[in-house]
């Protein structure tokens, strides 16, 4: 038996058709009970990114743990307040909102608008003003810290399309306060995903401190600094680090952020909730010998998994069938595209057809990216506790 081959139900498995997400509650348990121990040490407001997975069971356990919800589009909200989480806990971020995503932000109550431009900050006044209410927002300001990620997933650098330039900021704090429709409540920040070097962090938060202290020059001060998301995870090692390492994560914020008396603290982690719980299960259809590789071809593939054709991301994949031993694969999917490929050259125990291939590290951007591509129908979730 491989290391990893007891943390799967196999015979349950074989009740299944696959492709399939797989979620371990238990680890997510362990996570949302590490992370909000560290949030509360810290005094740190958790804003749980849905965008990473919006699974209804996934959100409804994430709500039972008092995490608020960071939303990027009018479904997400939706999603968020059908799984019970109060509305005064959701904030609502993207560069792009449109008219019935802010009408329907706006008529819940949510937290808080994270405004990513001056176009955007005057058409939420204009929509709250028809609706005689105030809109609360939190400008997010584009830092140009660079952050060591896929550049496919860096967030906070001046190319980038996401908010306010560093030079605009002071232009749009005047327009702000001068909308009567408009409560300026908070800064918000994000330079990227998947970042695992804390002095990324560290980075932002010299950038925040400057920020700051311009305001305070202006006699100004907002009532929270939101950070936004980030953390990662250990792709190659979900079973050594199945929970990330929040207490860095905050305790290096703590110590390198200077926040105002009365100032309260929020970030919107996603990937790092999530990312560990969940693995994508596949069987295997073929084993197809190549002119100079093997190749094992799946059942799964970038409509279930789309993170390693677009990212080039890793995830460990394992064949939980086998004890036999190594070879060398390329892992492929059926789908008609040559970047449908999980990995090249990926050690596993020798594959057959019809073995069980896990695909780890997939409960972030996997269920939630999937597609209908080729026609084929979206990937069924199953639950730990529901397989024992």
């Amino acid at each position: 038996m491989t290391p990893t081959q007891g943390k799967f139900p196999l015979k349950a498995f074989t009740r299944l058709e696959t492709p399939f997400y797989y979620y371990d509650l238990d680890v997510l348990r362990q996570t949302l009970t590490t992370l909000k121990n560290e949030a509360q040490k810290n005094r740190v407001n958790v804003h749980y990114a849905i965008k990473a997975n919006a699974n209804p069971r996934i959100l409804s356990m994430i709500q039972m743990y008092g995490l608020g919800i960071d939303c990027v589009s009018g479904g997400e909200i939706r999603a968020a307040l059908k799984a019970g989480v109060p509305a005064d806990k959701i904030v609502f971020a993207g560069v792009g909102k449109s008219d019935w995503e802010i009408n329907l932000a706006l008529e819940a109550g949510i937290f808080c608008f994270n405004v990513e431009s001056l176009p955007e900050l005057e058409v939420i006044a204009q929509l709250a003003a028809a609706r005689s209410v105030t809109a609360p927002v939190a400008l997010r300001i584009n830092p140009d810290v660079q952050a060591d990620t896929h550049h496919y997933i860096a967030t906070g650098m001046k190319e980038n399309k996401f908010g306010i330039n560093l030079g605009d900021v002071d232009a749009v704090i005047d327009r702000a306060l001068s909308l009567p429709q408009i409560r300026l409540v908070g800064l918000h920040f994000h330079i990227g995903s998947q970042i695992l070097e804390m002095n990324n962090f560290a980075g932002l938060c010299s950038r925040v401190n400057e920020i700051q202290d311009r305001l305070a020059r202006r006699n100004l001060m907002v009532e929270h600094i939101n950070l936004g998301g980030g953390l990662g995870v250990d792709y190659h090692h979900p079973d050594q680090a199945a929970v990330p390492d929040f207490a860095e994560y905050f305790s290096t914020i703590r110590r390198m952020l200077r926040l105002r008396p009365g100032q309260s603290l929020h970030v919107e982690p996603g990937r790092s909730v999530v990312a560990q719980c969940g693995s994508l299960i596949s069987k295997v259809l073929y084993v197809k010998q190549g002119s100079a590789r093997k190749f094992a071809i799946l059942d799964a593939g970038m409509t279930e998994l789309i993170r390693p054709a677009l990212y080039q991301a890793y995830h460990k994949i394992e064949n939980i069938s086998s004890d036999e031993d190594a070879e060398k694969y390329d892992v492929v999917g059926p789908i008609c595209e040559s970047s449908d490929c999980f990995g090249k050259e990926v050690t596993l125990n020798r594959v057959r057809r019809g073995d069980y291939i896990a695909v780890r590290s997939a409960g972030a951007y996997g269920e939630t990216m999937s597609s209908n591509y080729n026609l084929r129908p979206t990937p069924k979730s199953y639950f730990s506790d529901d397989l024992i």
